[in-house]
């Protein structure tokens, strides 16, 4: 009986989702290692030569450590697209997406402001920018004038408005639909952070000419942090479109994910905003715990219900063996002398 009840209790239950904050919580903390990643490392890439390789894998493997960090809190979207994506999809609670929305920009304007108080004064001089703002600034998104192609060719080509918000919808859009695609149910991937992070690495490499590469909302915040980006033509004025882009992004990859791969949809909570941690895998693996929990612990009580029974037909089937062999003895007469 003792080795039943100590099996009882090491029956696995699923753990409760984490609660809201928690997951806001997770999310700016991503939010911010991917920014880090990204545009720390873009802030002082002149010692690399303005490689784009640097930053790519550095944000690459930042999304790949973020994800293993907290992922398992929050489901690990780091991106108001993503968010919006797997919402659209339902693999994410409608409630939890104003929240978490916020919580990205918080991490990401945290990290833009951490970065502006670290760039050293004499840097800017390094890279022909006047502050440290501007040192930031140059980190930006945009198009037009503000496209790296324009610096690139010394203002012989650029990539204008329209160019620049079809490469920003498709790239947000290709990312999206990795996330999709990788962490349904069906797929069976061992490692989808890798995935993710290597898929964002490999955009960055091919965008980065065109807009600097954002398909992030929060990415692109970062880099405007500072007053400096706001001035007359700043490339703040065109943080608009890497807003907006990257959501349309997202929602294309949502819908095309509901018409050609679609999973059961996130059940809303009944009340306040205590749903799982974000995505249907985790859901799905939560229920299949919390069902295999169950089951075993079912097992186990029948187990020792038969158990109990066959002790109980065991014990009057005993008491009877030994009455009958306490009556076939002859019982000898102590005080009667034997016969010579």
């Amino acid at each position: 009986m003792a080795e039943q009840t100590a099996t009882v209790r090491d029956v696995e239950t699923a753990p409760p989702p984490p609660r809201l904050f928690t997951r806001m919580a997770a999310e700016a903390f991503g939010t911010f290692v991917l920014v880090l990643g990204i545009v720390g490392t873009a802030t002082f890439n002149a010692a690399n030569g303005g490689s784009i390789m640097t930053v790519a894998f550095a944000g690459g493997i930042a999304l790949i450590a973020a994800i293993a960090a907290v992922g398992h809190l929050s489901g690990g979207h780091f991106n108001p697209a993503v968010t919006f994506g797997l919402t659209l999809a339902g693999r994410s609670s409608w409630a939890d997406l104003l929240p978490y929305w916020l919580a990205q920009f918080v991490g990401a304007a945290a990290c833009g402001a951490l970065l502006l108080l670290i760039i050293p004064g004499s840097y800017g001089a390094l890279v022909g920018s006047a502050t440290s703002g501007e040192v930031l600034a140059a980190t930006a998104n945009g198009y037009g004038d503000h496209s790296p192609m324009f610096a690139v060719s010394q203002g012989q080509a650029t990539f204008d408005l329209g160019a620049a918000a079809i490469v920003e919808v498709l790239i947000a859009a290709i990312f999206v639909g990795v996330i999709l695609g990788v962490t349904n149910p069906r797929a069976k991937i061992g490692y989808p952070a890798v995935v993710i992070g290597l898929t964002l690495a490999a955009l960055h490499i091919v965008s980065w000419l065109v807009t600097n590469t954002s398909f992030n909302p929060a990415r692109s915040l970062a880099s405007v942090i500072s007053p400096d980006a706001w001035g007359e033509g700043g490339v703040g004025g065109q943080l608009w479109l890497f807003l907006v882009a990257p959501l349309v992004g997202g929602a294309l990859a949502a819908l095309f994910a509901r018409a050609f791969a679609p999973v059961p949809a996130v059940a809303e909570p009944a009340e306040g905003w205590e749903a799982q941690p974000g995505t249907a895998p985790a859901a799905a693996e939560a229920a299949t715990v919390a069902a295999v929990a169950a089951a075993t612990a079912t097992a186990v009580e029948e187990r020792e219900a038969v158990e109990s029974q066959a002790v109980e037909h065991e014990s009057p089937s005993a008491a009877t063996e030994d009455t009958t062999s306490e009556g076939s003895e002859e019982p000898g007469d102590p005080e009667t002398p034997a016969r010579p």
